[in-house]
């Protein structure tokens, strides 16, 4: 099992192209199946959950192949399955959207219980309700959920939550109809607008995309398309916070500065000059006299995102007075902390509400820690390139998920990181 070594105290500086939407990438991917032929996915992000989400399609009965520059070109002629193996599903979360991806497609699917980081309940519960009210037959089992598509989906439908997945599920089902569906809190998620980008490029009609209210028009059939992926908001803001951690100086480029207006503001708040251009943003940290310490309260978009907090928590170890962190999306994403505290932090967890207390220090020192999840291994790589001496991070492969080369990118900006 393959372990990150850093040794700390060498700033995050220089420029970078961040790589393309982890978060987007894996539902287009999945809505590919949807298209009967060829899609070309550009700027397609080379991380082990894209690897699994091409072995899931390969198995469906896909032809997948990779092209120079991050293209993948998926042949989904043929969709032979409508079942998904418990071994490949059980490796991550996004699993899922191949639901409503299937019942689109072939009007019926079994998914085996979606797996990925252990970072809280993250029930399915409102993707079966919201497909249920769309007329979805669902039958639950042990081992997964069949699912079953015997009329056209229409009407209203209102979520619970506005959950990222079950939003893109209801969307992927929907598409293929006779009838016109209304989709209402639904999640605004820049991966949730892609998705809906990336389908009306392919002939769907969807309408309201950005907004809490998805219209969407039933079709007959997609085309065959050709899609760029955005850049990674949320890998964006984790190298920000390297060389907001080591008082660097960090260009990242083929970004849209507006999907991180939350965390950037932050950033600033914090003492921080961030200049946002067009498609690339700014930020240095080497002229500033200490890290403010703040309060943070994660929320669904445009709010603070969740899979920037155990990054920021990096950040406010070493914040000058007491940080507050009030976790309302993941409840167990606060496993960094007992890490960060093996390095010098002083991070208490409180239940209710879920919060994290941290209590600044002026210097992170080594210690072997292990990465509990994908976000959290971001963190403690963060917060390692501060610490004093040499820090060892256990399951990098939490990490490989969602980082295309994170050791590579850290040394060619500066850090000492390599890969064991």
């Amino acid at each position: 099992m393959s372990s990150i070594i850093v040794h700390g105290g060498h700033p995050i500086t220089g420029e970078m192209k961040i790589q393309g939407s982890k978060n987007a990438a894996l539902p287009i991917l999945a809505a590919s199946i949807l298209i009967h032929g060829i899609t070309v996915i550009k700027h397609c992000p080379k991380i082990t959950d894209v690897f699994c989400m091409i072995e899931i399609l390969k198995q469906l009965g896909c032809q997948i192949s990779w092209e120079e520059n991050s293209t993948l070109i998926i042949d989904s002629s043929s969709i032979e399955k409508v079942r998904l193996s418990l071994e490949e599903a059980g490796k991550m979360r996004s699993s899922i959207t191949l639901l409503g991806a299937l019942l689109g497609r072939k009007r019926e699917a079994f998914i085996p219980y979606p797996g990925g980081c252990s970072i809280g309940k993250r029930p399915i519960d409102i993707h079966l309700t919201v497909l249920k009210e769309l007329g979805i037959e669902i039958e639950q089992t042990e081992k997964g959920v069949y699912a079953k598509k015997t009329k056209a989906p229409s009407g209203k439908v209102m979520l619970s939550f506005p959950s990222v997945g079950a939003t893109q599920n209801a969307v992927l089902a929907s598409i293929y109809s006779d009838s016109q569906v209304i989709l209402k809190n639904c999640a605004i998620e820049p991966e949730v607008t892609e998705l809906c980008y990336f389908l009306n490029q392919a002939g769907a009609k969807i309408e309201g995309i950005g907004s809490k209210t998805l219209i969407i028009h039933g079709v007959s059939r997609l085309q065959e398309v050709t899609y760029e992926i955005r850049g990674d908001r949320i890998a964006a803001g984790t190298y920000l916070a390297a060389a907001v951690m080591t008082r660097g100086s960090l260009t990242v480029k083929k970004i849209d500065p507006k999907e991180l207006s939350s965390v950037l503001e932050l950033y600033q708040k914090m003492g921080n000059f961030v200049k946002v251009y067009q498609d690339a943003i700014f930020l240095d940290a080497s002229k500033r006299k200490y890290l403010e310490a703040l309060n943070v309260t994660t929320e669904p978009y445009p709010g603070f995102p969740t899979d920037m907090q155990s990054q920021v928590m990096s950040l406010m170890t070493i914040a000058n007075g007491k940080s507050e962190i009030i976790e309302n999306v993941f409840e167990d994403r606060f496993k960094t902390a007992a890490e960060l505290n093996k390095m010098g932090a002083e991070i208490t967890i409180e239940e209710n509400p879920k919060r994290a207390l941290i209590q600044g220090v002026k210097q992170l020192s080594k210690a072997e820690v292990i990465a509990p999840d994908l976000r959290g291994g971001a963190a403690l790589v963060i917060a390692a390139l501060q610490a004093e001496g040499e820090t060892k991070i256990e399951n990098a492969f939490y990490i490989e998920r969602g980082y295309e080369d994170i050791v590579g990118t850290l040394r060619d900006l500066g850090g000492i990181v390599v890969l064991r």
